[in-house]
């Protein structure tokens, strides 16, 4: 009888896709399931995902996982996105719908935690002010707006720590959920920020767990906690090298990832949206975001429009170094000391004339060299005294060679690396319980990189 694979399960989260990852003791994804939901209306009538069908899918797909005769499953986690609560009463049931974190927050409520709680919140708890996203503030509102609903809650459950709760029945807090912008917990303290007492909000003032904390499913497998997934992809980094970096993870958001930063958050810069958040380890990492993915969707369109050319037109333009040098003398350049990288704020390429430019080929490096600016004024935030010597850049700007070499020309005196690594939320979970589930050692390649010049 041939002997089954030892797997571990991962579902990771998305808003928008939700996947299923079953990786083997070599970390190997040896099956990937994705899927998505339509979403449903809340109580108000704002669009959210579907409680009962994310509840439903997660049964039904680990049974299917489990029934499989090729494998054995030692390990179950979650990595999934953050801001969001599941609240739940005294028998542990779903109290209200999963609130969208883009949902609109009330000014004058905004105004009235302000009055009774003061503006440093913000920055004790390293979260810029964004109303719903802060998760703290949802619940904030729901005893305001629906107070006969905050009386019945007993658990607020981060999206991950419910998923983990539905195998488990285990209802728990986890630090990388709590410790990003949640505006709950204070970074300096260590614990959480004296106004969740004072509001009474103690459906989620149980200590934080260690992200590798595990409890046990119904037929005794390890199940993780969950992770917050932006967390869970610095994971296989932090594993893999010893050596200070800082990831630079792009996507919609370009989020520049400093784990070796523990310097206090300043006012300064939670203006330009920068924040920390805590690592599987319990530590601080500071980060700072720029909306670069979403810029360049933008400007892309714009230009296959002017110029005529397909939308992904730029995929086809090769980095030339004569022509930045063209650009250089021509236009005057943006600067990272003058880029605006506040929250939202548009790139300089907006402010050009587009007329000026007689290839797409021309305008496009412009813009390339301008969201670079902004992209290094952004990384600055988190550069810090540690000062690292090693950036890894993933996800789509990886894969962009004008991105890449305008970034190490930059920062000629580090070793800039395209990284990369296949769903690196879903191994970060995988990897964080590892010796729960895994005999085997974490194999050294988990990363493959190319370093620019």
């Amino acid at each position: 009888m041939k002997e089954k694979l030892r797997v571990c399960a991962v579902f990771d989260i998305g808003k928008t896709n939700k996947k299923l990852l079953v990786f083997d003791q070599n970390y190997q994804i040896i099956k990937e399931e994705q899927t998505k939901f339509e979403e449903t209306l809340d109580d108000d009538g704002f669009p959210c995902d579907d409680l009962i069908r994310l509840n439903n899918w997660l049964k039904s797909s680990f049974e299917n996982i489990l029934q499989n005769t090729d494998f054995e499953v030692v390990g179950l986690n979650i990595s999934a996105y953050g801001a969001s609560f599941v609240q739940l009463n005294a028998e542990g049931k779903p109290l209200t719908p999963l609130y969208n974190y883009l949902k609109d927050f009330p000014k004058a409520l905004r105004q009235q935690f302000v009055e009774n709680h003061g503006n440093d919140v913000f920055t004790a708890t390293a979260s810029p002010e964004l109303g719903m996203l802060n998760s703290g503030l949802q619940l904030y509102w729901l005893k305001y707006v629906k107070p006969e609903i905050f009386h019945q809650i007993r658990y607020s459950l981060h999206l991950p720590q419910y998923c983990s709760f539905i195998f488990t029945n285990n209802p728990v807090s986890e630090r990388t959920s709590v410790g990003c912008h949640t505006l709950l917990w204070d970074f300096q303290k260590n614990d959480y920020h004296a106004w969740v007492e004072a509001e009474h909000l103690h459906s989620v003032q149980q200590k934080p767990l260690a992200s590798n904390t595990i409890g046990l499913t119904d037929n005794n497998i390890a199940m993780g906690i969950g992770m917050h997934d932006s967390s869970a992809a610095l994971v296989p980094y932090l594993k893999s090298f010893d050596e200070k970096f800082i990831l630079l993870s792009t996507g919609t958001w370009a989020i520049s990832l400093n784990p070796f930063n523990d310097e206090p958050l300043t006012a300064a810069e939670l203006e330009k949206d920068c924040l920390c958040f805590l690592n599987y380890e319990g530590k601080p990492v500071k980060a700072s975001r720029l909306f670069a993915g979403n810029e360049h969707e933008r400007q892309t369109k714009h230009l296959a429009e002017y110029f005529e050319k397909e939308v992904d037109y730029y995929k086809q333009v090769k980095f030339d170094h004569d022509l930045v040098w063209l650009l250089r003398n021509k236009f005057k350049q943006a600067t990272p000391d003058t880029a605006d990288v506040g929250l939202l704020k548009d790139c300089p390429f907006v402010e050009r004339n587009i007329n000026l430019f007689k290839t797409y080929e021309e305008a496009y490096h412009q813009f390339m060299l301008d969201l670079v600016a902004q992209q290094v004024a952004s990384l600055s935030l988190v550069m810090g005294r540690t000062n690292p010597k090693k950036i890894f850049v993933d996800g789509g700007f990886s894969k962009n060679e004008i991105y890449m070499s305008l970034l190490a020309e930059t920062y000629f005196n580090k070793q800039v690396f395209a990284s990369e690594i296949a769903q690196a939320s879903a191994l970060g979970a995988a990897l964080v319980i590892n010796e729960h589930w895994n005999n085997q050692p974490i194999p050294e390649q988990l990363i493959q990189l190319k370093r620019y010049f």
